[in-house]
Formats: C-alpha cells, sequence, structure tokens
C-alpha cells in the first residue's frame, strides 16, 4: 500500500512469496485454488487442544515479535519478513501463506483497513494503526490470533478505539460457556460497542480452526439471535475476533466495508478508523480456555 493526498492507503508493491524449508509440513491446501471441504466436527480431545495451544503459543510468540519491530519508517514487507522468519525457526507454517492464493506469512491492515491488508512497500508512519493477524500450523493444527497495534503516539480517539476493541474481545470470552448459544458472544461484543458509537462489522466472523483453518463453524460478532445457535461444548475449539469500526461524526457507527481488486483488502467503506483483535479458544467445563497465548 501507499497513501492518498489525504493520507488514506492504496496499494503498494508486494513482493516475491518468501520460501518455507521443505522439511516443514504444509497444510493440505497449500498449491491448490482453495482447502478440502472440512468434514471433522469442532470437538477436541485434551491431546488435540495442547496441540492447538503449542501452534497456538507460537503463533502468539511470532505476533510478539512483529509488534516490538513496529515504528514509524518501517514497512509492512518487513513486518512480514520478521513473523515468517520466527515461524518457521519454529518448524511452524505461515498458514496464510498459500491459503486460497494469498501471497504472504501474514495479514497488516492499517487504519481504514479491516482485515486481510497484504504487506508491501508501505511505509508506516506516526499515528498509524496496524492490526497484525498471525496463524502458525504445527504437527497438524492451527492457532490463529492477531492484535492491534500503535506506530508511535496514537490520538486520543484512535487509543480508545484500540482499547475498547481489546475490552470487546474480552467480554465476547467471558461470555463463553457450555450449554449457551454461539449467539450470546456476539451479543455481548455488540452491546459493549454500542455504549460508544462503533459500528460492529458483521460479515467477517471467529470460526472453527484446529485441523483446519476455517472448519465453517461461524462465530459472529453482532447479536445473530435466534441464528447461530449451535450451543457450546466442552472440547468445542474456535476464535472470537471482534472488528470495530469508529464511523464519521455526520455518520457514527457504521460497519459498511468495500473489498480492494486485489479480492483481499477490505477496508471500512467511509475510510474511517477500524480496529480487531483475536484468540483462538477452547470451551471447557467453567468457561474458555485461551490456546493463544504466548
Amino acid at each position: 500500500m501507499s497513501r492518498d493526498a489525504q493520507g488514506h492507503l492504496l496499494p503498494g508493491r508486494v513482493s516475491p512469496t518468501r520460501r518455507v524449508p521443505v522439511g516443514i509440513p504444509r497444510p493440505e491446501y497449500v498449491g491448490k485454488a482453495g482447502p478440502k471441504p472440512y468434514d471433522g466436527d469442532d470437538i477436541y480431545d485434551a491431546s488435540e487442544v495442547e496441540r492447538i495451544r503449542t501452534s497456538g503459543r507460537i503463533a502468539a510468540q511470532a505476533l510478539e515479535a512483529v509488534g516490538a519491530a513496529i515504528r514509524p519508517g518501517v514497512t509492512t514487507d518487513e513486518l512480514d519478513a520478521v513473523g515468517h522468519e520466527f515461524l518457521i525457526r519454529r518448524d511452524a507454517y505461515p498458514s496464510t501463506l498459500g491459503y486460497r492464493g494469498y501471497r504472504k506469512s501474514l495479514c497488516t491492515s492499517i487504519n481504514e483497513v479491516i482485515c486481510h491488508g497484504i504487506p508491501d512497500d508501505t511505509v508506516l508512519v506516526e499515528g498509524d494503526l496496524i492490526n497484525i493477524d498471525i496463524t502458525a500450523f504445527h504437527d497438524g493444527m492451527h492457532g490463529d490470533l492477531n492484535a492491534t497495534f500503535a506506530v508511535g503516539e496514537l490520538s486520543l480517539e484512535a487509543a480508545d478505539l484500540v482499547t475498547r476493541t481489546q475490552e470487546a474481545l474480552n467480554r465476547g470470552i467471558k461470555a463463553v460457556a457450555p450449554g449457551r448459544e454461539i449467539n450470546v458472544i456476539g451479543r455481548a461484543i455488540e452491546s459493549y460497542a454500542k455504549r460508544f458509537g462503533y459500528g460492529v462489522v458483521r460479515d467477517y466472523t471467529g470460526h472453527g480452526v484446529g485441523r483446519a483453518f476455517h472448519s465453517g463453524l461461524v462465530i459472529p460478532h453482532y447479536d445473530a439471535s435466534p441464528d447461530y445457535d449451535t450451543v457450546m461444548e466442552p472440547g468445542m475449539v474456535f476464535t472470537i475476533e471482534p472488528m470495530l469500526t469508529f464511523g464519521t461524526v455526520e455518520n457514527p457507527g457504521t460497519a459498511e466495508w468495500d473489498e480492494w481488486p486485489d479480492d483481499w483488502t477490505v477496508v471500512t467503506r467511509d475510510l474511517s478508523l477500524t480496529a480487531q483483535f483475536e484468540h483462538t479458544l477452547v470451551v471447557t467445563e467453567r468457561g474458555a480456555d485461551i490456546l493463544t497465548l504466548p
């Protein structure tokens, strides 16, 4: 991405795909147009959960390494290199690399980019928000998380958006409990976001994850009741990853979006700021256990 005269993002130059050593196992979809349909379920036994936790820990540590490299003057392609090298040094495959043709090892979504921003020659500048989304594939399991970082000093409004989006994720996680319907998660997130006039993106959701990068289980971040009434059970693994949008003074709380011609980059239609946080978790008898901690 580059920037126009108003500072809004434009597509930039994307470097060649980074190489992964041949000895690191690939997900089944690499080299194909897309993943094969997932015919398993979203319930995992204790040993499988620990394998997902291992992948999640690697991804979380990679996210920390990328976060430490974020500063004005760095390009998003340089951040991709940090994440890529971290993963392959731990014998993990970057799950995004080769997924439905995606060419990079993580997603870098700046300011008005809601999700799926492609690392390129865009230079970060003071006051930017940037979301880093990383998934690690290791020992047959995916672990997926993301976080939004400040580039230097933020405006108070931008800083509040980041803090509150993280709290929205926390509230979604606290709503997890066996016997509850999936839709209670989005209810908790949306009711919190509305307190500040934020919009909640509806068309990009949390998802089942583990053996498959995306299993087909959908976790809405808004109150979708009575739909999405799957009942949570112990051992169920999925992500929660709310995307909140700032909107404008004239039209606060909007969540409309557009997709760039690259078929990946999703931006707020009004080009207002957006933030996102994500964890992979497993439902337990008591609530939720986060699997993507460093």
